[in-house]
């Protein structure tokens, strides 16, 4: 039996990286559908202003809509949050691990930190927020996630090792995940955006490394509520894999049915033209 995920009035998601972006679109779909929602972000004056927005879009006066500051690479403050709400009584049906950050770059020119830090919160950050409420889900036998991956987790990108690393990493956490939790009812899906209109795409653009612009300068984008409304979609007919927009499913069927090589290919030619505009340039 396919699980699904549970939204809707009486139901309670949390969502981490809540405050902007694919998780705040995700927050704004889920509070319209009548489900309480719970934030969870390091910022804590933008997280605050996010609740504020969607407290305006409250369906009923008994949906709660809360914030909590936790920066989800630290398991302590995990550890705290998920504390609070347990003890509050309150388990979340949905749980989106959406936090993400990315700082592209030749290899060479990165520090160590940036991959410690990619991997602090793409990867341990989804380990830590599911680590923490999995002892009272798989008591109830009930539950769905959701983790945000990437294109990058699909394929290794010009620029992109350290987030690639971590992407892939989330990937393959929430494949493995996914066959140990069957028994309990807990749902998993992973989610590979393309280019989405977020904060964090407009910061990538800016330190895009010049062959990795000419990889993605074709991609379309798409708008991170539409991105969202793909997400829930899918996840509520219990989806395990969720591609949103014509880029990421046939990046997806690429992968998956020809062993990378035809993006490889493609990928090559496009860098051999980038390096000979950099050459004469």
């Amino acid at each position: 039996m396919r699980i699904k995920a549970q939204i809707g009035p009486g139901k309670t998601a949390l969502i981490t990286g809540g405050s902007s972006g694919i998780g705040l679109a995700l927050a704004r779909a889920l509070v319209l559908q009548g489900t309480s929602v719970y934030l969870v972000a390091r910022r804590k004056e933008l997280l605050e202003q996010s609740v504020t927005e969607l407290i305006s879009l409250r369906q009923s006066p008994g949906q709660t809509i809360e914030g909590i500051p936790t920066d989800v690479a630290d398991w302590s403050q995990v550890q705290a949050m998920a504390h609070k709400l347990l003890d509050a009584g309150i388990v979340p049906e949905l749980i989106i691990n959406s936090a993400g950050v990315v700082q592209p770059g030749y290899v060479q020119d990165l520090e160590i930190e940036h991959f410690h830090w990619m991997m602090d919160i793409n990867y341990h950050g989804t380990v830590h927020v599911i680590h923490a409420f999995l002892p009272e889900l798989m008591r109830r036998k009930s539950g769905y996630i959701i983790n945000i991956a990437s294109g990058g987790g699909l394929i290794g990108i010009f620029g992109y090792t350290g987030y690639c690393g971590s992407k892939f990493a989330v990937r393959g956490f929430s494949d493995a995940l996914r066959y140990e939790l069957a028994p309990y009812q807990i749902g998993i899906s992973v989610v590979y955006p393309s280019d989405t209109e977020t904060p964090q795409l407009e910061y990538d653009i800016l330190h895009k490394p010049l062959e990795t612009k000419a990889l993605t300068e074709t991609a379309g984008r798409m708008t991170a509520d539409a991105v969202a409304k793909i997400i829930l979609n899918a996840a509520i007919r219990g989806k395990q894999v969720i591609l949103p927009g014509f880029e990421a499913w046939l990046l997806y069927f690429l992968s998956t049915n020809f062993g990378g090589k035809v993006i490889e290919w493609i990928s090559k030619i496009i860098l051999r033209r980038a390096a000979n505009g950099k050459e004469k340039s």
